[in-house]
């Protein structure tokens, strides 16, 4: 049997300053080639502490567990490796860079996810091509990265940055977070155009809301309560969870 393309088992994970707290407490999931997750979760029950861990943070320590990634155990590797052997993560609060404009941190990005030095003009012209169908303007390219970006312009060009690496896993941490209706249907339509673009490539949505889950339909839904994954299922989850969210975040542990 061929190995799943990314699997997370029994994953117990708590800071690494404070140590007599753990956030995760057996976590596991399994996603294959092309499926869609999504992870509902209240403020507070680990969905960045997750994030963070699967790319290597070192705030966060492994306690036990594994995160493994076609087959090879990562959970010892540092997050530079990690994205080089395609493992990607959209940021809930991505962070300027001043000095660093987007075409430049994708090229250094890229040449070091494919291990070879990119040509410059075939990545301006790929990222052109995106910048247009993600409907924003051709200077966004030259600017400093995240300087001055609205947040919808922050969420979108994470979502860029997805579709230039090509990542076989994608993590996508609250992409939702703080945009409008308006924006939230642009991004969404830029993760539905990078799955059509890469049919095998992974996703964990990780969100407290339904209105991204609307537009992607995930293939399964998990909802996340106090560091452990409680339920899963499909879209009726999602629905039913959006009905009473509170009452349900507190009683799912015991049905739903």
């Amino acid at each position: 049997m061929t190995s799943p393309l990314f699997r997370v088992e029994d994953l117990h994970v708590q800071p690494a300053k404070n140590p007599t707290s753990e956030i995760l407490k057996g976590l596991n999931l399994t996603v294959n080639a092309g499926e869609v997750h999504a992870i509902m979760a209240p403020n507070g029950s680990g969905k960045s502490t997750l994030a963070s861990t699967l790319m290597g943070s070192n705030q966060y320590e492994v306690v036990s567990g594994s995160v493994h990634l076609m087959g090879d155990d990562v959970t010892d590797w540092p997050t530079d490796e990690r994205a080089k052997a395609g493992m990607f993560l959209a940021f809930q609060h991505p962070q300027k860079i001043p000095g660093v404009s987007v075409i430049q941190f994708l090229h250094q990005a890229l040449s070091a996810r494919k291990g070879v030095a990119v040509s410059v003009v075939e990545l301006r012209l790929a990222t052109m091509d995106w910048i247009k169908r993600l409907g924003m303007d051709s200077s966004f390219v030259d600017r400093y990265l995240n300087e001055g970006f609205t947040g919808g312009e922050k969420k979108c060009n994470e979502i860029m940055q997805m579709a230039i690496l090509q990542p076989e896993i994608a993590i996508l941490d609250e992409t939702d977070s703080g945009l409008d209706n308006d924006a939230l249907r642009i991004v969404a339509q830029g993760i539905r155009e990078v799955q059509i673009d890469q049919p095998d490539m992974g996703v964990i949505l990780l969100t407290q809301y339904q209105r991204l889950i609307d537009q992607i339909t995930p293939d399964y839904i998990h909802i996340l309560v106090d560091g452990r994954i409680v339920a899963s299922g499909g879209m009726e989850l999602a629905a039913h969870l959006e009905k009473d969210r509170d009452d349900t975040f507190r009683t799912v542990s015991v049905g739903v």
